[in-house]
C-alpha cells in the first residue's frame, strides 16, 4: 500500500465559497409598515445582566472579539430593551479584532480567530499577534452588563476564586468572590441566564469522549477538564444562580442546553468518507487492504467469538466507513493473537508484505494490539471535524512504533494510514454510546432548567429544539435559510460550534418571543421589536483586525 492516501473530503465540500458571507437568501417578501408601538409588559428593563459563557459572549469563528461581542446576542436584546426603557449596556471589550489574548509575555494564551482562506478553500486562524493582554483589566471594568464567558462550566459560576481560572472573568476586575455574585451585585432588573450547562458536556464532546462521565460524583473540584458534570452539581449550581439573580425582584429569561450532535463540528465529516471512486491512490490499495482485514474476519466471524459488527471489508463501488478504535468493545487482543499464530497459513500470509516466515508471531501480536477494539464507523457515530484533516493520512507515531518494533519502514506505512489501516483514536470519534452519555447528561441538565425556571415564573427558550430543526428541516429567519451546515448554513460560525452573528441574532430574537409570552410585552409583533437577519453577517474578512 502506498503511503498516502489523503482523504480531502472538507476542501471539494467548500471549493467555491470565496465570498466574505453567505448567500442564503429565500426571495425577498415585502410587508407592510408596521405602526405597532412597543409595550415592556409587566417587565422593568433599566438594568440587564447577562449571564452565561460563550454564547452570551459572542464568541464566534474560535474566538472572542470586539465586532463579535458587539453583535452577542445580550447586546441585541439590550437594544431592543433600550426602547421600552433599558439602560445602557455594557461589556468588557476586547482590544481588537484579532481575537484571542497573549501573556505579558507576549505569548499567545487564547488563539485568534478564524477566517475563510479563499486560497486553501478552508477556515484558517489569522496569524497577528492578539492586543488583549491576560491579566490586563478591560476598559470600564468592573462595571459591566455582560457576564459572558467563554470555558465556563455550571459550577465555575458559583467558585470563589474563578478570576483567576479564567482570563475572561480575571480581566473584568470583579469585586466580588464569584461570578454569580458579581452579576448579582449589579442589582439587575431583568437578567438573561443562558448555554448554562453546555460546556459541561461540551469538553467530552470535543475530546472525542476522552474524559469521564462523572454522573455520581458531587465533588467538582475533582473533574478533569474534559469531564460531563454530574447533574445534581449541575441542578445545584444553576438553582444557586437563579435564586441570587431573583433575589431583588428581577425577571428574566433562560435557555437550555442543545445536543451537541446538532452542530457541524459532530455533523459535517461523514462516518462513510473513503470512495474509492474519486479517490484513486485508495482504489489501488483495495486488494492490499482487504487482504489484511480478510485475515482478521475470519476471526471475527467465528462462532467462537460471534462479532459480526467488527467485520471491515472496503468496497470499490461505494463510500467505505472508516475504522475506528470503540474502546466500549471488548478487547480482542489475545484471540486475535492466539487464532493467526495458530492459523498454518499465517506465515505464508505475512510472507506476502515482504517479512520472513519468522516475523509471523510478531505481526500477530501486532494485529492483535491494533484491531482488538477495531470496527467499522457507523451512521451513529460522529466523526469530529478535525478528523477531516487526518483521515487517510500516514500517522508518523505509528510508523516510528511499528519500526521500532522491527517492521521495515515500507510496511510501517502500509499500516498506518489513520482511518484504514491504522483505527482512528477515540478522541476522532465519539461513539454511539459516548453520544448516549451526553444525551443523558443534556436531558438531566434541561429538567433542572425548565423546572427551576417555571417555578420562579422565568421565561424559557427551547434552545435544544431550535438547533435540531435548524440541523435537519432548516429554519427561516427573515428573507433567509438558515441551517448547522458547516461555513454554509448561516448559523453556526467557522469553528463548528458557535454562532454567527446572523445566528445570535436568531437567538435574540427567539428570547423576546418568550420574554412577549411569559411576561406580556410584544417584541414579536411590534414595529422595530426583532433583530433583523440582513443586519447581521455570517462571516468576516481576514482585514478585519
Amino acid at each position: 500500500m502506498k503511503n498516502t492516501l489523503k482523504y480531502t473530503f472538507l476542501s471539494a465540500m467548500l471549493v467555491g465559497f470565496t465570498a466574505c458571507d453567505v448567500d442564503n437568501s429565500l426571495p425577498e417578501i415585502k410587508d407592510a409598515e408596521n405602526t405597532i408601538k412597543l409595550d415592556a409588559g409587566s417587565v422593568d428593563f433599566s438594568k440587564y445582566v447577562a449571564v452565561g459563557a460563550s454564547f452570551t459572549a459572542g464568541f464566534s469563528d474560535g474566538a472572542l472579539f470586539k465586532t463579535g461581542q458587539q453583535y452577542s446576542f445580550p447586546n441585541t436584546l439590550a437594544s431592543k430593551f433600550k426602547m421600552v426603557g433599558g439602560g445602557d449596556f455594557v461589556q468588557p471589550l476586547m482590544a481588537d479584532n484579532i481575537g484571542g489574548m497573549v501573556t505579558s509575555a507576549g505569548a499567545v494564551a487564547q488563539d485568534q480567530r478564524f477566517y475563510f482562506d479563499a486560497q486553501t478553500q478552508k477556515p484558517k486562524r489569522l496569524t497577528d499577534k492578539p492586543g488583549t493582554v491576560v491579566g490586563t483589566a478591560a476598559t470600564n471594568a468592573p462595571n459591566f452588563n455582560n457576564y459572558g464567558l467563554p470555558g465556563a462550566k455550571s459550577f465555575h459560576f458559583v467558585t470563589p476564586g474563578y478570576a483567576a481560572l479564567n482570563p475572561y472573568f480575571g480581566r473584568m476586575a470583579p469585586t466580588q468572590s464569584t461570578v454569580i455574585a458579581e452579576a448579582a451585585s449589579k442589582q439587575p432588573t431583568f437578567f438573561s441566564l443562558s448555554e448554562i450547562g453546555g460546556n459541561d458536556v461540551l469538553g467530552y464532546a470535543i475530546a472525542g469522549g476522552v474524559g469521564t462521565n462523572q454522573t455520581g460524583n458531587t465533588n467538582p473540584a475533582t473533574y478533569g477538564p474534559t469531564d460531563i458534570t454530574d447533574p445534581g452539581v449541575f441542578a445545584q449550581s444553576f438553582t444557586a444562580m437563579v435564586n441570587a439573580l431573583t433575589a431583588g425582584g428581577a425577571k428574566g429569561v433562560v435557555g437550555t442546553v442543545p445536543y451537541v450532535n446538532s452542530l457541524p463540528y459532530f455533523t459535517t465529516v461523514p462516518h462513510n468518507p473513503l470512495d474509492p471512486r474519486t479517490n484513486a491512490a485508495l482504489q489501488g490499495q483495495l486488494a492490499s487492504i482487504n487482504t489484511v482485514y480478510g485475515a482478521l474476519n475470519q476471526i471475527f466471524s467465528n462462532p467462537a467469538i460471534n462479532q459480526p459488527n467488527r467485520i471491515i471489508q472496503f468496497k470499490a463501488d461505494q463510500a467505505n466507513p472508516v475504522v475506528i478504535k470503540d474502546e466500549s468493545l471488548v478487547n480482542l487482543e489475545g484471540q486475535i493473537t492466539a487464532a493467526l499464530n495458530a492459523n498454518p497459513q499465517f506465515p505464508a500470509f505475512v510472507q506476502q508484505f515482504g517479512l520472513p516466515a519468522a516475523a509471523a508471531p510478531l505481526v500477530a501480536t501486532l494485529l492483535g494490539r491494533t484491531y482488538g477494539q477495531a470496527r467499522p464507523a457507523t451512521a451513529d457515530d460522529y466523526i469530529v471535524l478535525p478528523s477531516s484533516g487526518i483521515i487517510g493520512t500516514v500517522n508518523g507515531a505509528s510508523v516510528q512504533a511499528l519500526m521500532g518494533q522491527g517492521l521495515p519502514q515500507a510496511v510501517a506505512g502500509q499500516f498506518s494510514a489513520e482511518g484504514i489501516t491504522l483505527p482512528l483514536e477515540d478522541k476522532w470519534v465519539l461513539t454511539k454510546s459516548e453520544v448516549a452519555e451526553l444525551k443523558t447528561a443534556v436531558d438531566a441538565y434541561n429538567n433542572t432548567i425548565t423546572s427551576v425556571a417555571t417555578a420562579k415564573g422565568l421565561a424559557v427558550v427551547d434552545l435544544k429544539a431550535i438547533l435540531q430543526q435548524a440541523s435537519t428541516t432548516g429554519l427561516v429567519f427573515d428573507e433567509f435559510n438558515m441551517s448547522t451546515r458547516f461555513v454554509f448554513g448561516g448559523l453556526v460560525s467557522l469553528d463548528g460550534v458557535h454562532l454567527t452573528a446572523r445566528g445570535y441574532a436568531l437567538m435574540a430574537n427567539e428570547m423576546l418571543k418568550a420574554i412577549d409570552k411569559t411576561y406580556g410585552s410584544n417584541f414579536k409583533d411590534a414595529k422595530d421589536g426583532l433583530a433583523k437577519a440582513k443586519n447581521y453577517p455570517t462571516n468576516y474578512s481576514p482585514t478585519l483586525k
